[in-house]
């Protein structure tokens, strides 16, 4: 097939398109966000460098886009070249046999307005994170979520709760499957940091804190257990603005880095030096990083929402659960719980290393990538 991918600049996005680098497919990236190229060694065309004005700019655009984003879509085609028109050139130009887009609002519902103009042409969405579960709550997006997934002819998810969502919503066509967001991980690259159980001396916390993620809950938890963890250090990685003043206010002895502190193997080192990983948020798909610490031996301690995370941790098995992600009170009472039975520390990463770490290697969800293009393949 002459595959189409259509998608913002991401580690996920290129990992996952990077499955296909052996396959017969002609494969074709659209910048939809227009940030630049991305670096593979694979064969792929880049379309990029696409935004244009069309007329010079207007003083008052970035205040209409801001405060009346309805009515600036409505002038944006007599502003500058859209993703929308973009698309459609490219689609012309190439002639693809099928459209893959990641990510809803930003990278998907742009172009929804040529895809539904091309109506025979096929296009496969994969269901990011927070796409479905938080936005269908919010009265502006849930009639684009519901026109996008009418159009849509097929469906990858990263959870099971995102599928039945969809069909809630008005999905009709074909479910693909359940697969990680950003394909499967190269094992092997990773076993150098991964360090035995009784030598792991941190807490690792994700330090989100915006409109979805809730890491300064984690961090006043740990604040009022100072002498829980008296042999553990306490690292935050990915911290945004106020969980790092929460920590320097406080004066609190943890090693916090901001979002672009880390290299994601730095992150991933970590991971392998870690006792225990915290990730916690109102709303998330099947978060990687809680992937990637599970596959790192690091006991996980994440948030539900939906039911999502329940799909591959057993609380008080393999991991534990946040039910509540605004309180701190939850979080405390789980650590404490947690130190009370420190046995279960050890028993969860051997389950996990056993039971859950193969399912995510490289080459197992490689192969489940490829069968997924085989099977449409079949039905275009």
């Amino acid at each position: 097939m002459k595959i189409l991918f259509v998608s913002m600049q991401s580690i996920h996005d290129v990992r996952w398109i990077e499955n296909l680098k052996d396959t017969e497919h002609e494969l074709y990236w659209f910048d939809v966000m227009g940030r630049g190229t991305f670096k593979t060694s694979m064969k792929i065309k880049q379309f990029t460098d696409w935004k244009k004005r069309k007329i010079p700019y207007v003083k008052g655009e970035f205040f209409l886009k801001r405060k009346f984003p309805k009515f600036y879509q409505k002038i944006q085609p007599y502003l500058e070249v859209t993703a929308n028109e973009e698309l459609e050139r490219i689609i012309l130009e190439i002639q693809p046999n099928l459209v893959h887009s990641f990510e809803m609002h930003s990278c998907s519902y742009p172009i929804l307005e040529t895809m539904q103009k091309y109506s025979n042409l096929n296009w496969l969405y994969s269901c990011w994170g927070s796409d479905l579960y938080k936005y269908k709550e919010i009265s502006h997006y849930l009639p684009k979520i519901k026109s996008m997934l009418s159009r849509i002819d097929f469906l990858h998810t990263d959870c099971v709760r995102d599928y039945e969502i969809a069909k809630e919503l008005g999905f009709k066509g074909v479910h693909s499957g359940v697969l990680p967001g950003g394909g499967g991980f190269k094992l092997d690259l990773f076993q150098d940091y991964f360090l035995p159980f009784d030598t792991r001396k941190i807490i690792l916390v994700k330090g989100y804190q915006h409109h979805v993620g809730r890491g300064l809950q984690i961090v006043k938890a740990l604040e009022q257990l100072p002498n829980l963890f008296p042999q553990y250090q306490v690292v935050v990685f990915g911290a945004h603005g106020e969980v790092q003043q929460y920590v320097k206010l406080k004066k609190l002895p943890y090693k916090c880095y901001d979002r672009h502190g880390l290299s994601h193997e730095e992150i991933i080192r970590l991971m392998g030096s870690s006792i225990i990983y915290i990730g916690n948020s109102i709303s998330d798909g099947m978060p990687n990083t809680l992937l990637e610490a599970i596959i790192m031996g690091a006991f996980p301690i994440q948030s539900n929402p939906g039911g999502v995370t329940a799909e591959i941790i057993k609380n008080n098995e393999n991991g534990l659960l946040i039910n509540n992600p605004e309180s701190v009170k939850e979080i405390k009472e789980l650590l404490e719980g947690l130190m009370e039975k420190p046995e279960v520390l050890e028993k969860a990463l051997f389950y996990n290393q056993k039971k859950l770490k193969p399912l995510f290697e490289y080459n197992n969800i490689r192969q489940k990538i490829v069968t997924l293009y085989q099977k449409i393949e079949k039905k275009i």
